[in-house]
């Protein structure tokens, strides 16, 4: 049964990054274009500035993938397989969750988790460090960016954890939506101290234009919305269809059940 959700999983990434393929093509390039254009119109500056003071200007790098191919088959091939990924990691998750956290349909259940996903792996690192476009951020911060970013997501994945495993012990003890609400509390509490705790980055340079900042941002968060979206409510469709057909065949006598 994993093996068929996983492939199942694997599929259902793979439609999700034809949609944020087409999502980042028609929202999102165009602002990597004009952050482009803003640091090259920076560099001529700067060259220009040094040149006038007689200081030889700096050297261009050779471009080792072009644009073109960074904004067709580079984004295409980079969001489809990562993508892919999130789905097979999907399938894993709700194989494991599937009928541990209480009498759900796989809809739901496929549903919540990546509602959970969402906010966990993207949502709350976003909310300290949010994606920027090119020309924001010094190249030798990168390092400690990513280190930053990857300690957020770490400790947000945990907290998710446990409030989920609390969620269930203070089920016993309360009604659910008191269990959830105390358990999402605790989420909550974890993450404003992380917040508070981690040093914040602020690297925008002057004059890079707010409005392109944010719409690169929207851009970034609907991609991520709409390979969850498509994940969570693919996968559940497609697995409580097929369950639902086994338990059909069954009663008829064709298959045995599926035993847990």
């Amino acid at each position: 049964m994993v093996r068929t959700l996983l492939i199942r999983g694997l599929l259902v990434g793979l439609v999700a990054g034809l949609l944020v393929f087409a999502v980042g093509k028609v929202v999102g390039e165009p602002q990597v274009d004009r952050a482009i254009a803003f640091e090259t119109a920076m560099d001529q500056a700067k060259a220009q500035a040094d040149m006038a003071k007689g200081m030889p200007g700096r050297q261009a790098e050779p471009e080792l993938v072009s644009r073109k191919v960074q904004a067709s088959f580079g984004l295409f091939t980079g969001v489809v397989v990562y993508s892919a990924a999130f789905g097979g990691l999907f399938a894993l998750v709700f194989a494991f969750a599937y009928g541990r956290i209480g009498n759900l349909r796989p809809r739901a259940v496929s549903a919540l988790l990546a509602l959970g996903g969402f906010v966990a792996l993207y949502l709350v690192p976003n909310l300290k460090y949010p994606a920027n476009p090119p020309s924001v951020g010094e190249p030798e911060t990168i390092g400690l960016r990513t280190g930053l970013y990857f300690s957020i997501m770490l400790i947000s994945i945990v907290a998710m954890v446990l409030a989920a495993m609390a969620q269930r012990r203070l089920a016993s003890r309360f009604d659910v939506w008191s269990a959830t609400l105390l358990a999402t509390a605790g989420y909550l509490i974890v993450i404003t101290l992380a917040d508070s705790m981690l040093p914040a980055i602020n690297e925008v340079p002057d004059g890079f234009p707010a409005v392109l900042l944010w719409q690169f941002r929207m851009a970034s968060l609907g991609m991520q919305a709409v390979m969850w979206a498509t994940i969570g409510l693919l996968f559940g469709a497609l697995t409580e269809r097929a369950m639902e057909s086994k338990f059909r065949l069954s009663a008829q006598g064709l298959v045995h059940p599926v035993v847990r």
